[in-house]
């Protein structure tokens, strides 16, 4: 049976690889926001870049539904940093009899560091389009990032 996978961690702790993985062990499409605002905008989305990114986020809820609807599972590679984001997606699936699991990425300051480190090398050399994840940026996210409870997670995996 399609479900819906919720991939939750902070910005680059390395929600893409694992649904990358996670898509290998299980199949299904990954539905990333990054990978369309990237296409659609580049690097830079301005002032509005949020505002386009919940635009974003709704559309992929929509078409998630029509994935499950033809046995596809889906994949969502876009943080769920916050509580309260967490539980809309989780009614959201629930209230249309959609299973989903929770899945979050667990990892050390030191090793989310590393793994932003490496991204920004690689995104420097051009071997890969991902967001460039400077300080103030790394700053934004870790202020908004809300490390949910055990009792929200399906699958807790520590790195």
């Amino acid at each position: 049976m399609a479900r819906v996978y919720l991939i939750c961690g902070k910005i680059g702790c390395g929600k893409s690889t694992y649904a990358k993985r996670l898509r290998e062990e299980r199949g299904g499409v990954i539905l990333s926001v990054d990978e369309i605002m990237l296409a659609v905008f580049g690097l830079y989305a301005g002032e509005r870049h949020d505002e386009y990114a919940a635009k974003v986020r709704g559309y992929l809820l929509e078409k998630s539904l029509e994935l499950v609807g033809a046995g596809v599972s889906v994949i969502l590679d876009w943080g769920f940093w916050t509580r309260a984001g967490r539980d809309a997606a989780k009614e959201f699936y629930k209230s249309r009899d959609v299973e989903c699991e929770n899945h979050y990425l667990d990892v050390h300051d030191d090793v989310w560091r590393a793994r932003i480190d490496e991204r920004n090398r690689a995104v420097a050399a051009g071997k890969t389009t991902a967001y460039l994840v400077d300080d103030a940026l790394a700053g934004k996210f870790a202020a908004i990032f809300e490390p949910p409870a055990r009792e929200e997670i399906d699958v807790w995996v520590e790195g």
